[in-house]
């Protein structure tokens, strides 16, 4: 097993200026309540930041606007839009969780207001992630590409029935999987779909990724953790008619026979604002119930 190391964390460009931040706010507006909660806090807000734009359909071009961070309604799938909506040009995040568990918006709406005074200020961190590029090929031509945050993963449909998955590192073999489908997850991701399959939970700004397979024939294969720095190749040499591609939970393409499937570390990175208190572990105790304190009861 091989991990790179951390990103490193970094002061906010706009700490220390005289002027008020200038942000983005979005937020899926089809969701209850998103459109109300910003319209409740608005006001306060705007005491602190410089609105540049509203979106609440995810369709702004992030191309021709200058921001220093965007602010964020809703849980982890909203934040996720967003990260592919501003695509090249990643600008800093800050989630308010509107939403249920919220790994990366794990503010809620009133500790939202009492630290976006001190965000401000520059008193947080600003976190790189991983990202990476999703690549199809049909032999050495290239079909379609799509940069995520979360994971890649090969799944089956009908009829059900295990798939053979060849997993190639750097050109090499490194096995041929038995099982209903396989998940490379970024950190980001350890905590999603990859965590539900039996995954192990990494530090989100590690260097690395998860390769998870799903219900694997074989008892003894277990999830792998290597460096984000190799090319991952995926093979289905017989795949259903349904087996597909699916990138941060949207399916991205059929395979074919034919198909292979690379995963890259992508060149841009995903930026998320840390505040003051918040940290790694504290989200793992607050998220997934780690209290940390064993009841024990007297026997009468």
């Amino acid at each position: 097993m091989s991990v790179s190391s951390c990103h490193p964390a970094e002061e906010p460009e706009w700490g220390g200026k005289e002027e008020k931040p200038r942000v983005a706010l979005l937020g899926p507006g089809d969701r209850p309540n998103i459109l109300a909660t910003a319209n409740r806090l608005r006001p306060h807000i705007e005491e602190h930041v410089e609105i540049v734009f509203e979106d609440f359909e995810y369709e702004k071009d992030f191309g021709d606007v200058e921001i220093d961070f965007v602010i964020v309604l809703g849980g982890d799938g909203a934040i996720l839009r967003a990260a592919h909506l501003m695509g090249v040009k990643q600008v800093p995040v800050l989630g308010v969780n509107l939403g249920k568990l919220g790994f990366l918006s794990d503010l809620k709406t009133e500790e939202f207001l009492k630290v976006l005074p001190g965000v401000c200020r520059g008193e947080c961190k600003v976190i790189h992630h991983l990202m990476f590029d999703c690549s199809v090929y049909h032999g050495r031509e290239l079909v379609k590409r799509q940069m995520g945050l979360n994971e890649v993963a090969i799944l089956n449909g009908p009829p059900y029935s295990i798939l053979n998955v060849e997993l190639y590192v750097d050109t090499s073999l490194a096995t041929i999987y038995s099982c209903d489908g396989l998940i490379i997850s970024t950190p980001v991701g350890s905590t999603a779909h990859s965590l539900s399959a039996g995954g192990p939970i990494l530090r989100k700004n590690l260097s690395a990724f998860v390769i998870s397979p799903i219900s694997p024939h074989t008892l003894t294969v277990r999830p792998v953790i290597d460096t984000a720095d190799r090319t991952y190749e995926v093979i289905v040499r017989e795949p259903k008619e349904h087996t597909s591609v699916v990138v941060d939970g949207q399916v991205f393409s059929r395979l074919d026979a034919e198909y292979r499937v690379t995963i890259t570390r992508s060149e841009n990175q995903f930026q998320l604002i840390e505040v003051v208190g918040h940290n790694f572990y504290r989200t793992l105790r607050d998220k997934l119930g780690w209290g940390g304190q064993l009841q024990f009861h007297s026997r009468h």
